[in-house]
């Protein structure tokens, strides 16, 4: 076993937990965001209260365990300074970030993690998911579009509900362990599974450019290895 792949087997628990903590900001905000936009009386007692609750105490989890996850990665990788090359990542430079912006220096640390040792891949058929969020996305645009045109909120907010679900609960996942899958094939393109995370996250922010990325990811990835 070389150093770097004993490094990787060691140290990539961290990663892994890393990931799974990004994985769950989208989620977490989003609930935080239908708190908000929840009218002053829902129906429910205390529903608006309780979403906006929960979104503030899981950001803040999640902030202190993407700080103490990139802290802990970060050192055990300059411990092994032969396998970790020209990176050396700065701890408390990346764990200061993270108390800042924990889901942006998560996954800058993630995209540089990568290129220096790569990301375990799993189940072939992540891109099956990030088809179906394109396909939620699409409907929902054409389902609101209806609704707008012919005055039927109902229709509205259930298709924008939907396909925002969808796109929040699980594109950012899919994408990003796609491309870890993707990355490790004989092929000219190998798409960093970081890279892919972050712009997810930043489609979810700006809704039209979610289908966008979904269709270029999963057209490059047909033209590189097909749909196996």
């Amino acid at each position: 076993m070389t150093e770097v792949t004993r490094l990787t087997a060691v140290s990539s628990e961290w990663a892994r937990l890393l990931e799974r903590l990004l994985y769950l900001f989208p989620p977490v905000i989003g609930v935080g965001i239908v708190g908000v936009l929840q009218d002053a009386e829902p129906g429910v007692p205390g529903l608006q209260q309780g979403l906006i609750l929960f979104g503030t105490f899981g950001y803040t989890v999640l902030t202190l365990g993407v700080t103490a996850t990139v802290v802990l990665d970060a050192r055990r990788v300059r411990r092994q300074p032969r396998a970790s090359g020209n990176w050396r990542p700065r701890v408390w430079l990346y764990g200061g970030a993270a108390v800042l912006s924990p889901a942006i220096a998560g996954v800058i640390y993630l995209i540089q993690r990568h290129r220096q040792f790569g990301t375990p891949s799993g189940w072939s058929g992540w891109w099956i998911v990030v088809a179906i969020s394109l396909a939620s996305t699409l409907f929902g645009i054409v389902a609101a579009t209806v609704a707008l045109v012919f005055a039927m909120p109902g229709l509205f907010t259930t298709a924008v509900g939907l396909a925002g679900a969808i796109a929040f609960g699980s594109f950012p996942v899919a994408i990003h362990q796609d491309a870890a899958y993707v990355s490790t094939e004989r092929t000219n393109w190998r798409p960093n599974p970081g890279f892919y995370l972050g712009v997810a996250f930043l489609s979810l922010s700006i809704p039209p450019l979610q289908p966008l990325v979904a269709g270029y990811y999963l057209y490059n990835r047909h033209r590189a290895i097909g749909t196996l």
